[in-house]
């Protein structure tokens, strides 16, 4: 089994890696990285500076650890996706770095009919059984709860948080800092700094907690609370309400994001108030 890792580690002393582990010969391996027990390392990845694999983690596919990142026990991180097309094309997956990757998480390559990788960003959290599917574009400072599964080609932006069991549909992009409630099933949209609750979920407020913690004023809040009321209103057509919140509020940072958002193409269309 040495001779399996020799080659691989030449530049690499520093790193760690347990005599069961198997790292095969072409895989980069950083310094001060730590490989434990049973873990299976392919020989297309790149694991950056102090990154960790607990023990019994697999790696495959052309994937990239970033720096001292987390992969916790059963975890498998760019295996082939789960798509019928898929004809083992060389695709991609990227963990950015210090994200953990918690317990039975899956997270999947991306596709060639896809963006051709999957990518999960800096300081992010991936708690227990989260599945990542094949061209799904995570941010950073993302923290998807237990048992979370996301179709292929799901974007979620920037310190956005999904909660325990939700369930993604493909395609659906999440805006920035949006709250996804616990046990949702997300079929569209969820505008920048909404939050979403339900098992079709609907739109039913802002994350005003989650603008407070990233430290966004509370005039700013106000200004944006202001401008969802006047476009979520039940009253008269959207189109129309999107026009006028455009002309009364559009010089403003956060609503000209969320406009921007609802303006942006869409595969599954925008969750909206009820």
């Amino acid at each position: 089994m040495d001779s399996m890792i020799d080659n691989s580690l030449h530049a690499t002393r520093r790193a760690s890696i347990h005599p069961t582990a198997i790292v095969a010969h072409g895989a980069e391996i950083g310094p001060g990285v730590a490989i434990g027990p049973f873990c299976t390392v392919g020989p297309n990845v790149v694991i950056e500076a102090g990154a960790k694999l607990i023990s019994h983690v697999v790696v495959e596919g052309h994937t990239r650890i970033g720096e001292d990142a987390q992969l916790f026990p059963f975890c498998t991180v760019g295996l082939a996706p789960q798509d019928m097309k898929y004809r083992d094309e060389p695709t991609a997956c990227e963990i950015g770095a210090r994200t953990l990757v918690r317990e039975h998480c899956t997270v999947h390559r991306g596709t060639a009919t896809g963006v051709g990788v999957t990518r999960v960003g800096t300081d992010c959290m991936l708690m227990n059984v989260v599945h990542v599917a094949h061209d799904c574009q995570l941010g950073n400072h993302v923290i998807v709860a237990n048992n979370v599964v996301m179709g292929g080609h799901v974007t979620i932006g920037d310190h956005a948080v999904v909660g325990g069991s939700a369930a993604i549909h493909q395609f659906v992009r999440i805006g920035r800092a949006a709250m996804i409630g616990g046990v949702s099933g997300v079929e569209g949209d969820v505008i920048p700094f909404g939050s979403v609750i339900g098992n079709r979920a609907r739109l039913a407020a802002l994350n005003v907690i989650g603008l407070r913690r990233r430290g966004f004023d509370k005039a700013a809040v106000q200004r944006l609370h202001v401008a969802f009321r006047a476009l979520f209103s039940k009253q008269g057509v959207f189109a129309q309400r999107l026009e006028a919140t455009r002309a009364k509020f559009g010089d403003d940072p956060l609503v000209a994001e969320v406009l921007g958002f609802i303006d942006a193409p869409s595969q599954r269309g925008l969750i909206r108030a009820e």
